[in-house]
């Protein structure tokens, strides 16, 4: 949550533009307000908005500050409204230290208590306007500009990432605990940023802040050292993706973009990891990494979560013992872990604050972890003992839809190699999955190709609410897809376990709900029971099936086909069908579909 862009470029240019790019790269992460911050001839000029950032675009067509070094922030709300006086970045009374932040300062009232005994005066109602009071209380009593800044930062309680500039000084301070930071290295000038796709257009050389860290970065060179002012190494890697994977290509928005992403990124997800005899391949895990584990938790948030409850459906069919908690819960109150527990994290960014809070509580208790998440270089990927990558690539819009599909079939392999281990047993219905799930690319191409969703959507933008059912593999489905559907229509949606309608859900159903019904192959039959129930109360039914399945379209108002598939692909291929749904239906009712309101991408606060 929150975005924060910085460069440092030759004393000759001007990196105005190339904040301004930086923020609207990132503004996926907050979308409430933003603003810049530019140092030239020794003084810092700061432009900023309330509203999305073609708000602050046209402020800066009136005032444009052309310096070489500055900093840029797009706000997610968490103290303050949404303002002009609450965007970032902040100053202190003389103006010439300005900060972004990204975060929490847990104990900002204390801290802005002593300040204002101490004179200084504030204009916002934010926890970040602290900051740059501190560091220049310290200017002022003597201590340099990075002795100020290590200082200030040492004040801060809670989690957070900053960044800095001050006027008399060509560089970026910033520090990181519990925020992401990443440095980009360019030729002649360095960025820093919450991710990647800020900076990717100029570089994919890069260095990920770890906690702890404090940084000083200049146009030809960057410095990390810890909390003491010792060195420590953050080596520089290229991560693989393009300038492009960030850019709508011609779609209207990144989420159809996104969608339509699905076949490569499911093909990058298991590519090398499925035998030509049909046996799991995971480089980092071979067979017997799991034999001592004899219980799995599953632990994620949002869509995250939903695939984590895929995985367990998974591993349950094969005699695993697991369970999947939601993080934000786990984090109060954590569930008991043995010797033999296996955590896996699931976290698409690799940052979310409570999933990584989660994997500390549990390796704390013992658990050996492991994360799977799509970013090389995440703090979960760190922290956790292991870590296995979805491989989806960047992903920019709110609403997860690429990422999910790439979870579930990195969790499938998973999964399996784990329950091999586990059971000493090899699933007779092994070479079926694995196959099917080769074939997923193609089969979700064709359900994309062929999908009537955009000629379905009209009649389900004026429903008083829809429901989402299935079982199995489809009930996580039914949770994703109401979700989704929520996320961007901003329409009433649930998703319910087919067989839970009859005990409580059931007494909303009208003629008014839509009930989409998500069939996957196994226990078929018993849905179209349910099916049966919610249309002999007037509800309109639109099913999800293999194309095969007569007699599901028979029992259906509306039909949404699927190759014919094995179950545990057939989900998947469902859900595709209805991430369409929701994107015609959103679209149509003249929704904010790649920027939800209130939401944010990656939720690095607690």
């Amino acid at each position: 949550m929150c975005g924060i862009t910085a460069c440092a470029a030759p004393d000759d240019e001007d990196v105005l533009d190339t904040l301004v790019d930086g923020l609207r790269n990132l503004e996926y992460r907050g979308y409430d307000s933003s603003g810049v911050a530019v140092r030239d001839d020794g003084a810092v000029t700061v432009v900023k908005r309330e509203g999305e950032i073609d708000a602050l675009a046209a402020a800066l067509d009136d005032v444009a500050p052309a310096g070489n070094v500055g900093i840029g922030h797009t706000r997610w709300s968490t103290h303050g409204a949404p303002t002009d006086a609450n965007a970032h970045p902040h100053t202190g009374c003389a103006d010439d230290v300005s900060v972004v932040h990204n975060g929490i300062v847990e104990n900002y009232a204390a801290l802005r208590g002593e300040l204002v005994e101490r004179g200084h005066s504030f204009t916002s109602d934010t926890d970040t306007e602290v900051i740059p009071h501190l560091v220049e209380q310290y200017r002022e009593a003597g201590h340099s500009t990075e002795e100020a800044f290590r200082k200030a930062i040492g004040r801060l309680e809670g989690r957070f990432a900053v960044a800095m500039i001050v006027g008399d000084e060509d560089d970026v301070f910033a520090a990181r605990d519990g925020s992401p930071l990443v440095i980009g290295v360019g030729e002649d000038r360095r960025f820093l940023a919450s991710d990647v796709p800020s900076f990717l257009e100029h570089t994919d050389r890069v260095a990920f802040v770890e906690d702890g860290d404090v940084v000083r970065l200049s146009a030809d060179e960057h410095e990390v050292t810890d909390v003491n002012g010792n060195p420590v190494d953050r080596p520089v890697q290229t991560v693989d993706w393009q300038p492009e994977d960030a850019q709508r290509d011609g779609f209207d928005h990144y989420m159809l973009k996104e969608i339509n992403e699905q076949p490569a990124a499911l093909d990058r997800a298991i590519k090398g990891r499925i035998t030509e005899d049909y046996d799991v391949h995971l480089e980092e895990f071979p067979p017997g990494s799991f034999a001592d584990v004899g219980t799995v938790h599953l632990l994620a948030c949002g869509t995250s979560y939903h695939a984590a409850l895929y995985a367990q459906q998974l591993l349950a069919d094969r005699g695993v013992p697991a369970q999947v908690f939601s993080a934000g819960e786990y984090t109060t109150t954590p569930a008991p872990v043995r010797d033999d527990t296996l955590v896996v994290a699931v976290t698409q960014s690799g940052e979310t604050a409570d999933t990584l809070s989660s994997i500390k509580i549990a390796a704390d208790r013992g658990a050996r972890t492991l994360a799977v998440t799509n970013v090389v270089g995440s703090t979960a990927a760190r922290v956790c003992d292991d870590a296995l990558f979805i491989r989806a690539g960047p992903e920019i819009g709110v609403a997860a839809t690429k990422t999910f599909s790439s979870q579930v079939a990195v969790l499938a392999l998973l999964a399996e190699r784990i329950a091999e281990d586990v059971t000493g047993e090899i699933d007779p219905d092994r070479e079926a999955l694995l196959a099917a799930l080769e074939r997923l690319p193609d089969h979700v191409e064709e359900a994309l190709d062929r999908s009537p969703a955009e000629a379905l959507a009209p009649q389900f933008t004026d429903r008083d609410e829809q429901f989402f059912i299935g079982r199995g593999v489809g009930y996580p489905v039914a949770l994703e897809s109401a979700l989704k559907f929520k996320e961007i229509t901003y329409e009433h949606a649930e998703g319910f376990a087919a067989g839970e309608l009859k005990h409580g859900p059931l007494a909303l159903v009208t003629s008014d709900t839509t009930v989409f019904a998500v069939f996957t192959g196994r226990h078929d039959e018993k849905t179209l029971k349910n099916v049966e129930e919610v249309r002999s109360r007037g509800a309109p039914v639109v099913a999800v099936a293999a194309e095969s399945a007569g007699e599901v379209a028979e029992a259906a108002d509306e039909f949404l086909p699927i190759p014919d598939t094995h179950p545990v692909a057939a989900g998947l291929l469902a859900n595709v069908q209805l991430q369409l749904v929701s994107y015609r239906v959103a679209d149509l009712l003249g929704r904010s579909i790649d920027k939800p309101r209130n939401l944010a991408k990656s939720v690095t606060v607690e």
